[in-house]
């Protein structure tokens, strides 16, 4: 067996290990609450892996009047099965969202219950269809996400993987914004503009930055990796890494305090970095 073949059959491992742990806990679920038997047995347990329980997802909660299901779910089939990222990335959002919220217990419960993932990955088959010039379709999705979850993301935003939206209302992402890998955001977050102009004109996120609930992140402005926004913070400069800010307009109060502030989450700001 050559290296790439060892890693696809590690990676292959990886994505049975997380499908294994859904499969039990749903059935550990069921025998607990029978009431939700019929929910969990179709959307996990008569799936065979959790690419299909995610497209199964996500064409019943966008489906309306203008388009059904079925299509839906034939759409998100196809992008699962031709871009095997989209799976690995929903798993690491999972993992994502179980190691750093502390209501998770389980990870059956971002992909039944929480709208910030299932918000997430609505907008990942968007970004999907963006990128295979099918943008009317993305704007479909984009506008059903915004009714559905109160989540408003672009679908030609860029965002990495390992991302955990907590709570995730009225969450608004621009067209031009990017977001790192291993990004913590809770309620109430803008990464937005600062007028009508065009072009590049959305914040850039870093990896593992964590942005606290009600922040606005406006214009083409850089958020460095590992720095931390404290939450109603309006930020219209660049963020140097590993910091803290905090204030209206948003400055510089003091280091990050950790690492990696999106898995710590830790939001508290020691009164001495006030003065």
């Amino acid at each position: 067996m050559n290296i790439q073949d060892s890693r696809k059959r590690a990676l292959d491992l990886d994505r049975d290990a997380v499908w294994s742990q859904v499969r039990d806990e749903a059935t550990e679920a069921v025998r607990d609450e029978p009431l939700l038997g019929a929910l969990i047995h179709a959307g996990l347990l008569h799936h065979h892996n959790l690419e299909a329980a995610l497209a199964y997802r996500f064409s019943l909660k966008l489906a309306s009047g203008e388009m059904s299901e079925q299509i839906l779910r034939e759409l998100a089939d196809q992008a699962y099965a031709s871009t095997p990222d989209l799976g690995d990335a929903a798993r690491a959002d999972i993992l994502a969202v179980y190691d750093r919220d502390p209501a998770t217990h389980r990870l059956i419960q971002p992909i039944l219950f929480f709208k910030g993932f299932q918000a997430l990955q609505a907008y990942r088959m968007g970004h999907w269809l963006w990128k295979h010039d099918r943008r009317d379709m993305a704007y479909f999705v984009q506008m059903r996400c915004s009714e559905c979850f109160g989540v408003d993301i672009h679908p030609a935003a860029q965002i990495g993987t390992g991302v955990m939206i907590d709570h995730a209302h009225s969450i608004v992402i621009g067209e031009t914004a990017t977001v790192g890998n291993d990004v913590s955001m809770l309620h109430s977050v803008t990464l937005g503009g600062t007028g009508k102009e065009d072009g590049d004109r959305h914040p850039k996120i870093g990896d593992g930055v964590m942005i606290g609930a009600g922040a606005k992140v406006l214009g083409n402005i850089r958020v460095g990796h590992h720095s931390r926004i404290a939450a109603g913070s309006v930020v219209l400069h660049d963020v140097p890494c590993c910091k803290t800010v905090a204030g209206v307009p948003a400055r510089v109060i003091g280091d990050a305090g950790c690492p990696e502030p999106s898995h710590s989450m830790n939001q508290l700001l020691g009164t001495e970095e006030y003065f």
